[in-house]
């Protein structure tokens, strides 16, 4: 037999080899979101750079003016959006890495959730308070 002829050794069952999926068996779906958001928020940085700073030195009123527009206010939803989603993907993926106390892990893995749908509405409350200019 020559080299060429031997199996390679693998880790992976049989099945999973057929699927190509690891020990989540949920393949590479995460991998693909993170990096989609991280496409989204790099494509959406210049747009949102140039809003930021259209609003320095304005008051409150003059920000709402701006905020008050659809397309900006589209702009800033979409890129909280893409933020929130990217940043609970990141921390996720560290607290699987890093933690290896189950029930702790359960927790962080349920507090990241909840943190980032927190930061998430309240910056898009905080975007269509502005533009509603209520």
């Amino acid at each position: 037999m020559s080299a060429t002829d031997t199996p390679k050794r693998s880790m992976r069952t049989p099945l999973g080899r057929v699927r190509n999926l690891g020990a989540a068996h949920s393949g590479t779906g995460e991998f693909w979101r993170q990096r989609i958001t991280g496409v989204a928020m790099t494509l959406l940085m210049i747009p949102v750079l140039v809003i930021i700073m259209m609003l320095l030195g304005r008051n409150q009123a003059g920000a709402a003016q701006i905020l008050g527009s659809l397309p900006i206010a589209v702009i800033l939803l979409l890129f909280i959006g893409a933020s929130a989603w990217h940043m609970k993907i990141g921390m996720q993926v560290v607290i699987e890495d890093y933690v290896h106390n189950e029930k702790l892990k359960l927790v962080s893995i349920m507090l990241n959730n909840f943190f980032s749908i927190a930061v998430a509405l309240a910056s898009t409350y905080a975007i269509l308070k502005l533009s509603s200019g209520v």
